[in-house]
């Protein structure tokens, strides 16, 4: 059974060759140094997909899944969002919103 994640190398700010992982399914390195993290543009559908998962891991309520998956449609439809700046920033909408009711 193969792994998930990998080793590599790449440079960075601190080193010209720094360790670092990245993750074979969506191919993705990450650069923790620099918080330089690969942008990830999904189709709605697998932005849905993503939100889902998304709010089981983070456990919402039943009640705020619903207002979160509308929030990550409104932001998908307003242009060049990465995925994680839509579910992050769905998610903080919602917060804010149950923080005023």
């Amino acid at each position: 059974m193969e792994e998930d994640t990998f080793v590599d190398y790449i440079k960075t700010s601190a080193n010209p060759s720094t360790r670092t992982i990245g993750h074979r399914q969506c191919g993705i390195i990450f650069n923790f140094i620099d918080g330089k993290f690969a942008k990830r543009y999904s189709s709605r559908k697998e932005l849905k997909i993503l939100a889902a998962k998304f709010a089981g891991k983070n456990e919402l309520l039943t009640q705020n899944i619903g207002e979160f998956l509308l929030e990550v449609d409104r932001l998908k439809s307003r242009g060049q969002l990465s995925d994680a700046e839509i579910l992050i920033g769905a998610y903080k909408k919602m917060l804010e919103t149950k923080k005023h009711t």
